[in-house]
């Protein structure tokens, strides 16, 4: 994986915060692992236990570090039960809280196109994995995604294993490849539903969805995954929380 840029002529809780990131891109800790008390790390970079906690401050406030009062700092992990629903953003209008059920309708491989070469930052001629899968909500299609992974990242992913996981996706793909997602960005437009995607979704063609394009990273700002997602708004919305 990419290293981080020297960090040098940032202040200096910034310089701490990259090379803690840099332990975390080199695997010295895992998901879920405790992290070095504040005075062990003030001792390991040389500077004070208040610039680690302000640096700690700032991990934990992108979701890549988790405090748990008197226990310690913990790598974020997708296995734990606050992150699993943290990258989605479509709910029932009920407020169920209801986690959707997964469909995997395929796995392939294949040469990634152009739009994937470009927002994952691949070479030309890159292998990628292409997994399509429904979401549903009370047994009902809500989400259609087609979710695209570099093949190098993701070398032997076993469609069984996949398919049997009860978790979260992006926690399969934690606990299997070692690779986590800290953060995505989104695109949002409302698109007519094709013959094909209203067929899966049970909608009447022309009908109205969400799509939500989505490019997530990994340690390192790296983008490791560029997904698709086909929303019905019947019954569920887009929620975000703005700050």
């Amino acid at each position: 994986m990419k290293t981080l840029a020297s960090p040098s002529f940032r202040p200096l809780y910034d310089q701490i915060k990259i090379l803690i990131t840099q332990s975390l891109i080199a695997g010295e800790w895992r998901p879920g692992d405790a992290i070095p008390s504040e005075i062990e790390l003030a001792n390991r970079f040389h500077v004070s236990q208040g610039t680690v906690r302000k640096a700690i401050d700032a991990l934990a406030a992108e979701n890549i570090l988790v405090r748990r009062q008197g226990k310690g700092t913990f790598v974020a992990s997708h296995s734990q039960e606050r992150a699993t629903t943290r990258f989605l953003r479509v709910s029932p209008d009920s407020a169920s809280g209801e986690f959707p059920g997964s469909e995997f309708l395929s796995v392939t491989r294949a040469r990634a196109p152009e739009l994937t070469l470009r927002l994952l930052d691949l070479r030309a001629g890159a292998s990628i994995h292409i997994i399509r899968r429904l979401l549903k909500f009370a047994g009902k299609p809500a989400i259609l995604d087609e979710i695209h992974l570099p093949s190098s990242l993701f070398k032997g992913l076993d469609e069984s294993v996949m398919r049997s996981h009860k978790g979260s996706f992006y926690g399969y793909l934690e606990g299997q490849f070692g690779i986590t997602m800290i953060r995505a960005e989104e695109r949002i437009k409302a698109v007519a539903a094709d013959a094909v995607h209203a067929e899966l979704l049970h909608v009447q063609q022309g009908a109205p969805l969400l799509c939500v394009d989505r490019v997530a990273y990994t340690y390192g700002d790296r983008p490791v995954e560029w997904r698709r997602g086909l929303c019905v708004t019947e019954e569920c919305s887009y929620i975000n929380e703005v700050t």
